[in-house]
């Protein structure tokens, strides 16, 4: 016997312990400068994890992530006074697994005593905007309990490091402070927001993670003074363009000298835009290190020469750090700050480059996130619920799920063989969790594990195989939350015949058969000749329960249907049970996308980060072709804008919210025109003195104003 499965979510949280490193002695009355070595490791972009990983395909980039940590090592084994941070678990374990036993008693040496020190710690440096808080903790989960598994509570980050991320969310912040973090670090800020901290010396604070945690929630932020990168001039990665230093003077191109007054200029610089005598500067950026050499001679060189000049009276100090040494730093000058409790978005890097566009770009693939995530917190319940081991079965979809949460990746912002290849990572997670999930359904229906489950991970497209020609079979209904749940449920059926449902007491539902639009039917890929929903109710869900329903043929069509061709705009009434009842209209329209080659501001083209349309939005169409379809259960209007823009507007029965399911696509560019697709919701007249509220990752609400 098969069942079938359909999932839902809970939230989970995460604690964590504090480690002390050991720090470098610090002169008073001085300019401390904190030299931070450092790689940013994407986890996918350019290239897939496995090409950045080996270093393959050198055709788009020269780097190899697993060399990094092979060069870095030995350096800091020479010298205690060396250190470095690492951050991307999800590659530093693909590396701990291929090393011998020697070289990891070395590694852990280094960790105890506070020269390499893991920073953030989860799976990946997550995005800030386009990332669930489930997924988030989650991601966050997989790469903090590996390190403590591993290295224990001396491994645990102090540091949040969101680098790179475009844009900063204060329920990122709220997260790092909740799991025992001491400070937030970023690199990305608006450059108006960026010139006035500077200006004024906060670009340090302490950000209010949340209005209703309080200070459980607040976390020490800084924001970087130069991103992640070395200051000009001083790149001494193998892959950078900068001068080393020269300092043999029988040299025609000796440059100490002129290296060390340039790095003083840098000091003095960043110094101007924070409030105490420590400076910090990052030394390193994207997978560099591969040759660490290059880098720790050429740094010894500039501490040494910088702090030769102390005796001819020069206050600055140079020191190898980590960001766990330059917080300790500042909590020793017992200095107020400013405080911060909105978020950072949106983030725009010039006037005319708002990082707006990977809010929706890839929407597939974000959709497909969501659904792992569905699915990941399912089966973490069935291993709790039936005993089992958090095995492959799990990891395989916690670190496809972790992986996912990259700022590349959710983001919808690496290229199409990177998307293609997070996707086939999901899908791997997808299947590994099948045996959980039929062990978890033969727990709540007492079927024994022999007992076969299908899942249908293509319900979004109204695809199930194993429903092919079935007149009767079962619908196994799970609610992963904690507390009853009612929902309609939905189950593609193969003709427009009657159905009955029966729920477990035998008790026949009403239920209601519609059509899926020509469009959903003809999608590449969809092989399925299931061409209609099957709709019912399902009532009150018991929390972390489920319920089965046996879904049989009957004779009658269930469905009627009347069409017409009307004006481009639907409208239809909401908000019935409020004060306020106004009117919502919906259009889709596109935008011209600017055009430019980068170069400069004003040439900045629209694309995957950036949304920079061209002019006015634009009608997709003066004319909409609707179908309406109704029943006793739901309404569904189908509505053909264009051959590439359609949509299903369902509203149930006694249910006071309009449901709209939307597909687009593909965009037509024969034109070479590209387009900016919007779906415009327009609310009637209602008054909001320009003030409106956003969701902090799925999670608390944000009051934003419109300036």
């Amino acid at each position: 016997m098969k069942i079938l499965i359909l999932a839902f979510i809970l939230p989970s949280l995460l604690q964590g312990v504090i480690s002390n490193p050991s720090c470098a002695e610090l002169k008073p009355g001085m300019i401390n400068v904190h030299l931070v070595c450092h790689t940013h490791d994407d986890v996918g972009w350019l290239k897939t994890v496995d090409q950045y990983y080996y270093g393959s395909r050198k055709d788009i980039e020269s780097d190899g992530v697993q060399y990094i940590l092979d060069s870095v090592i030995p350096y800091l084994k020479d010298d205690p006074n060396k250190k470095f941070i690492y951050v991307e678990s999800a590659f530093f374990f693909r590396w701990w697994d291929e090393q011998d036993e020697e070289m990891r008693n070395d590694v852990k040496t280094l960790v105890n005593n506070g020269q390499l020190e893991f920073i953030n710690g989860g799976w990946c440096m997550n995005d800030e905007a386009a990332a669930h808080y489930n997924s988030i903790i989650d991601q966050m989960t997989v790469g903090l309990v590996r390190l403590n598994d591993t290295f224990g509570p001396a491994s645990f980050p102090r540091i949040a490091w969101q680098i790179d991320p475009f844009g900063h969310s204060r329920e990122q912040a709220s997260l790092a402070a909740q799991m025992g973090m001491d400070g937030f670090f970023f690199g990305r800020l608006d450059y108006a927001d960026k010139d006035n901290r500077w200006a004024n010396k906060e670009l340090e604070m302490i950000w209010k993670g949340s209005q209703s945690l309080g200070e459980e929630s607040w976390i020490f932020t800084g924001a970087l003074p130069n991103m992640y990168f070395a200051p000009s001039g001083f790149c001494f990665d193998i892959f950078c363009g900068d001068d080393p230093i020269m300092d043999d003077p029988r040299l025609e191109d000796y440059n100490k000298d002129q290296k060390v007054s340039d790095f003083i200029d840098v000091v003095n610089n960043y110094a101007s835009g924070y409030k105490t005598s420590n400076v910090f500067v990052t030394m390193g950026a994207d997978f560099q290190y591969v040759y660490a050499g290059s880098w720790y001679k050429n740094l010894d060189k500039l501490i040494k020469y910088v702090n030769e000049l102390q005796s001819n009276g020069s206050n600055i100090n140079l020191v190898y750090s980590t960001p766990s040494c330059y917080l300790d730093a500042l909590y020793n000058e017992n200095t107020t700050w400013p405080t911060k409790s909105d978020d950072f978005f949106p983030y725009a890097s010039d006037s005319h480059t708002y990082w707006t566009g990977y809010f929706t770009s890839r929407p597939t693939l974000k959709g497909f996130e969501r659904q792992g995530n569905n699915l990941l917190q399912v089966v973490k319940q069935f291993a709790s619920l039936t005993g089992s081991d958090r095995d492959s079965s799990i990891t395989t979809l916690a670190e496809a799920m972790g992986v996912a949460q990259h700022h590349d990746a959710v983001t919808g912002t690496s290229k199409q063989h990177v998307a293609d290849d997070y996707s086939l990572m999901l899908s791997k997670g997808f299947d590994n969790a099948r045996g959980l999930l039929s062990k978890g359904f033969s727990y709540f229906t007492g079927n024994d594990e022999s007992t076969e489950f299908t899942y249908c991970p293509l319900l979004n497209i109204s695809s199930c195989s194993y429903l092919e020609g079935k007149t009767s079979f079962v619908v196994n209904v799970y609610n992963s939350i904690g507390r009853p749940k009612s929902f309609y449920v939905r189950v593609p059926v193969e003709d427009s015949l009657n159905y009955t449902v029966q729920d477990q007491q035998g008790n026949f539902l009403e239920s209601q058969v519609v059509p899926l639009p020509v469009q959903i039917l003809n999608l590449p890929g969809r092989t399925s000749n299931l061409g209609y929903d099957l709709v019912f109710y399902a009532e009150n869900i018991p929390a972390l329960g489920a319920l089965q329903y046996l879904v049989e043929v009957d004779s009658e069509d269930s469905s009627r249907k009347r069409s017409s061709v009307q004006s481009r705009k639907m409208e239809t009434l909401i908000g019935k049970d409020t004060v306020v009842e106004n009117k919502l209209t919906q259009d889709w329209r596109w935008y011209k996308g600017m055009e430019g080659d980068n170069s400069a501001p004003e040439n900045r083209a629209s694309g995957a980060y950036i949304f920079r349309p061209d002019g006015d939005s634009q009608q997709v169409s003066e004319q909409v072709t609707t179908t309406v379809y109704e029943g006793p259960l739901v309404e569904e209007i189908h509505q053909e804008w264009a051959s590439w823009v359609t949509q299903i507007i369902r509203t149930y029965q006694d249910k006071d919210y309009v449901e709209i399911e939307w597909l687009v696509g593909p965009i037509p560019i024969s034109d070479s025109v590209g387009k900016e697709i919007v779906n415009v919701l327009e609310w009637g007249d209602f008054a909001t003195d320009d003030t409106f509220y956003t969701d902090a990752n799925g999670r608390e609400m944000i009051k934003m104003s419109i300036l």
